[in-house]
């Protein structure tokens, strides 16, 4: 009998990879929050997700640079997810990172991608009791 291991997993997989392009995208609005003209963007991540759910594949990535290394991810621009973030209170500069929100929404992807991975963890683990019978 073949298990079919992406099944067992079910969308934690892909929301695991999800988690992580989003944190490298609000690092981003973070490290920029000075930069003059620079627009916030964030991942519509429940968009995203169902995106990868429908498309029952993983999300790729997209490769900037030839010296990049091929890598699985989300791409953003293609599906739609990847988005400009509207600010509440625009600056003169045109910058539109929000530092305090953007620290909110780090941290809050940061407890939602622990979770994930807790969750994750307890599959494994379950698994692993199957397998050794134990």
């Amino acid at each position: 009998m073949r298990f079919d291991l992406d099944a067992y997993l079910g969308v934690h997989q892909q929301a695991l990879l999800l988690g992580a392009r989003r944190t490298e995208v609000l690092a981003n609005n973070l490290a920029n929050a000075d930069t003059p003209g620079f627009k916030a963007r964030d991942i519509d991540f429940r968009a995203a997700l169902a995106a990868a759910g429908e498309a029952g594949a993983p999300l790729p990535m997209a490769q900037t640079s030839s010296l990049h290394l091929a890598t699985r991810g989300v791409e953003g621009d293609a599906s739609g997810a990847l988005r400009y973030r509207t600010p509440l209170a625009p600056s003169l500069d045109g910058n539109t990172v929000e530092p305090q929100l953007e620290q909110a929404a780090f941290a809050e992807n940061a407890v939602r991608y622990q979770a994930t991975l807790s969750f994750l963890n307890a599959r494994f683990r379950s698994l692993m009791t199957a397998i050794t019978g134990q």
